[in-house]
């Protein structure tokens, strides 16, 4: 599985654990930047991974910032992107295992380093149930989209 990851300023320390985690857990992992505590803007890097992930250039994607929130925001804009903020590993697999989610965002002044390696390798390790009700629902989700 490929994950792409991306951060701003605030997100950055904490990316880089992640990624460094993910890695070690033996998953292929790209860094999208930022590359320092500089500030910069949520939506560019949110864009950057999303645009990997709804391209299938990555299976999934991790975004962070400093309450996760505008990163998900900012990547749901994106066709094919299902993001969602998890602070704790059951939302970090039930998003797959029933909302398909393809990126998870994190708030980097919200959730410590060790749980947020546990909620990232929780939404890694989950996969869509594919079960009835939740193709349903996800294609309504997918409508959302086409207005």
């Amino acid at each position: 599985m490929h994950v792409v990851f991306g951060a701003d300023h605030a997100g950055y320390p904490l990316k880089e654990t992640l990624i460094q985690a993910v890695a070690a857990a033996g998953y292929s992992v790209e860094d999208l930047g930022t590359y320092s505590a500089d500030p910069v803007d949520y939506p560019d890097f949110a864009a950057a991974v999303a645009r990997e992930v709804a391209a299938g250039r990555a299976d999934r994607g991790v975004v962070v910032c400093g309450s996760g929130a505008g990163a998900a925001i900012a990547a749901n804009k994106l066709r094919g992107v299902r993001a969602a903020v998890a602070h704790d590993t059951y939302t970090a697999h039930q998003m797959v295992e029933h909302d398909d989610a393809n990126v998870i965002a994190l708030g980097s002044r919200v959730v410590g380093t060790a749980l947020a390696e546990e909620v990232v390798l929780a939404y890694l390790g989950a996969r869509f149930t594919g079960e009835e009700r939740h193709r349903r629902r996800l294609a309504k989700i997918i409508a959302l989209e086409e207005g």
